[in-house]
């Protein structure tokens, strides 16, 4: 059974600077530092990654892992949530690696963006429980400090 994990965050960005930060998954090795290469094997219609093939650090080992992703709402459309979810295609060491991002305005001016993120994984191997919430802890965590890192420096050199 996959284990699934939530966390929340206020970003001090625009809810469209964050989308696209967040779509550019070629530049994720810049700036996630588990991420080693990634590899756009697919775009929709739009241009963006629809399938995508990821190498990244997970706990000491080198994971070859292939997402398929999905795309709803628009950043230009600020009342609703703008949504990018991925399901697992194939992977090394997990058999799920299902999640998604979730955009909304944090305030009225257009200035906050509170994102969402959330993670279900299933290991190919199985880990004792609290190793594995450590885990998810540390990937959802890490994930949503660097791209909130990464949407305010963006931000601020605009």
């Amino acid at each position: 059974m996959a284990d699934q994990a939530m966390e929340r965050t206020t970003i001090v960005a625009p809810l469209e600077r964050c989308v696209v930060v967040a779509q550019d998954v070629e530049r994720y090795p810049e700036w996630a530092r588990d991420v080693k290469s990634v590899e756009v094997l697919e775009r929709d219609e739009q241009g963006r990654a629809a399938q995508v093939a990821f190498r990244a650090a997970a706990m000491g080992h080198s994971a070859h892992y292939v997402l398929r992703y999905a795309y709803a709402g628009e950043a230009s459309a600020t009342d609703d949530p703008v949504r990018i979810s991925w399901v697992l295609e194939r992977g090394d060491i997990m058999r799920k690696l299902d999640g998604e991002y979730v955009f909304e305005p944090a305030d009225g001016d257009g200035g906050a963006t509170t994102v969402t993120y959330r993670l279900a994984v299933e290991l190919a191997v199985p880990l004792p429980g609290f190793v594995k919430r450590r885990a998810e802890t540390k990937i959802i965590t890490t994930a949503l400090e660097e791209l909130k890192r990464r949407c305010e420096g963006a931000a601020a050199q605009s």
